[in-house]
């Protein structure tokens, strides 16, 4: 069995603790699980640097997203607007570092065109979903839904790409999309309309994360 495999019923119990912890309101869970989480994500990916076939353009990229990535899980876990904004912050970095290493390894495909106007379109409209709640996170709002955007078309294009097989394009494009509507949800709880099952969104942003993980060890 792939050795970045072997976490996986380890993290699947951590992220069932982490969203036990957040509905039941035991911050102090919180404040283990959630990083214990990414760490596990980040250990997966760290076994594919014992595949000698591994393309370490790829894997050091998600490293370097995952480490932005856990710095962002960890600010979220303070309910305090700087804390926010710091892990926005964080997470947009993680994203264009995800841009970079797609873009070193996936030409532009013209099937890009499709994803990137259906992107354009969800990303307007869902701005004008939450643009009432926003106040002064407007304009990083924007910015943010522009790269995720991005993100996930870079993403897509890897399905085309020679330097990646039909199982790792399906694994980063799907890993892209499940940490987009993580962010969707995370956003449309804070600024929309709060969700009491707001809390899915870990179970997205875990899956997609472990997804862009485990696509290093398939080369």
């Amino acid at each position: 069995m792939n050795p970045s495999l072997y976490p996986i019923p380890f993290l699947a119990v951590f992220v069932f603790l982490t969203i036990r912890a957040q509905l039941l309101k035991k911050q102090k869970q919180v404040y283990v699980f959630k990083p214990l989480s990414t760490l596990l994500v980040i250990i997966a990916l760290c076994l594919a640097f014992l595949d000698p076939d591994q393309n370490l353009y790829y894997t050091l990229g998600i490293l370097i997203g995952l480490i932005f990535s856990l710095g962002g899980d960890i600010a979220l876990m303070f309910d305090n607007k700087r804390a926010f904004a710091s892990g926005l912050a964080l997470f947009l970095l993680a994203h264009i570092i995800y841009i970079v290493t797609f873009s070193l390894l996936s030409p532009f495909s013209s099937w890009e065109y499709a994803a990137m106007a259906v992107l354009a379109a969800a990303g307007f409209l869902f701005y004008r979903l939450i643009r009432s709640g926003l106040g002064k996170l407007k304009g990083p709002v924007i910015v943010y839904i522009f790269i995720i955007s991005l993100m996930v078309s870079r993403a897509f294009s890897t399905l085309f790409s020679p330097n990646f097989n039909e199982k790792q394009g399906l694994m980063i494009f799907f890993g892209a999309l499940l940490f987009y509507l993580s962010d969707m949800i995370l956003a449309a709880n804070r600024f929309w309309r709060p969700w009491k099952y707001n809390r899915i969104s870990l179970l997205f942003y875990y899956s997609g994360q472990l997804l862009l993980a485990l696509a290093a060890s398939y080369f």
